[in-house]
């Protein structure tokens, strides 16, 4: 008979993280989950005192494990993690994040009743400064990053990837684990694997991480370049998974650097960079409306960043594209 809360290892990669590891261990021990649960954090080597956080913690609660994670990179930790990780349940957890209350019992329920591979939902942005707050309206709207349910939510069912997620192990067996080639983009490439070998990655909007963004436009410029990179790796990789969503930043980045440039020699070719600054200064205004002038006033910019750096990085590529 199959227990009704089996265990489940929640696998945590960490860089960097001292500011909010804390509460992203604290948001999976507070889980009201019947079942046994353990935590493994692969810890990488930080410049700030991540070590010593991650040292605190596993001193007070012996739920949670330590393993090192030599190289920093995310699908290393992953990997490491997963190979000391105990039991056949895993939940893929960041160390910016907070998982809402409920979220492993849940996520266990809909993988029992669906028979998903993975399972997981929303990444629910939540800043807590100002700029951070605008970057989360950002993240979380049509304008920012397109239509995709784990950012803008939508009904429950198959999806092409989620946030994060809760594995069966044996589809992570199956497909290899996360390939260590991929500094970024790492969890959608596994989903991808998952789903051409017939697993189903399920998607429910009750299910929420709170993420935390970049914390100004240098971090949040350098994340989303790097995003565009690995998301034209993945393309190359897998050619059918090309949309039109991943070629919109690099399509607009090229509109405007073009009709910028054209437009020094004919003027009508300075409608393209003026329609895109237009789009985006009205639309991110009407967004940060509620939050307040000093939000409202930076989701533009934000929403600039984001596009042109995400279509840099596309067009750069990583080494060897």
């Amino acid at each position: 008979m199959t227990a009704p809360s089996p265990p489940v290892s929640v696998i945590m990669p960490v860089l960097n993280e001292e500011r909010h590891l804390a509460e992203a261990v604290r948001s999976v021990l507070a889980q009201d989950y019947a079942g046994e649960m353990e935590i493994v954090v692969a810890v990488g080597p930080s410049r700030d005192g991540t070590l010593e956080v991650a040292e605190q913690i596993v001193a007070t609660d012996p739920r949670v494990t330590l393993v090192e994670n030599p190289t920093g990179r995310t699908p290393d930790g992953l990997n490491a993690a997963l190979s000391v990780a105990r039991h056949e349940i895993i939940v893929r957890m960041d160390g910016h994040g907070e998982l809402s209350p409920g979220y492993i019992d849940r996520a266990v329920r809909v993988m029992r009743e669906t028979g998903a591979a993975n399972v997981g939902g929303v990444m629910a942005a939540e800043g807590q400064t100002d700029f951070e707050r605008a970057v989360a309206l950002a993240m979380r709207s049509r304008l920012g990053l397109g239509s995709a349910r784990f950012h803008v939510g939508g009904p429950s069912g198959p999806a092409e990837t989620v946030f994060l997620g809760v594995f069966q192990r044996d589809w992570l067996r199956r497909v290899g684990g996360y390939d260590s080639t991929y500094s970024r983009a790492q969890d959608w490439e596994m989903n991808w694997r998952i789903r051409q070998m017939g697993g189903v990655v399920w998607f429910d909007p009750e299910l929420e991480v709170t993420y935390r963004p970049r914390p100004d436009f240098e971090a949040l410029a350098r994340q989303y370049f790097t995003t565009g990179q690995w998301r034209r790796r993945v393309m190359k990789q897998h050619p059918a998974s090309v949309n039109a969503r991943y070629l919109a930043p690099p399509v607009a980045l090229l509109a405007v650097a073009a009709g910028t440039v054209g437009g020094l020699v004919w003027r009508p070719a300075l409608l393209a960079p003026l329609s895109y600054a237009a789009a985006i200064t009205v639309g991110g205004l009407a967004m940060g409306a509620r939050r307040g002038p000093s939000v409202a006033a930076r989701v533009p910019a934000v929403l600039a960043t984001m596009h042109m750096s995400w279509g840099a990085g596309f067009l750069r590529g990583t080494k060897g594209d």
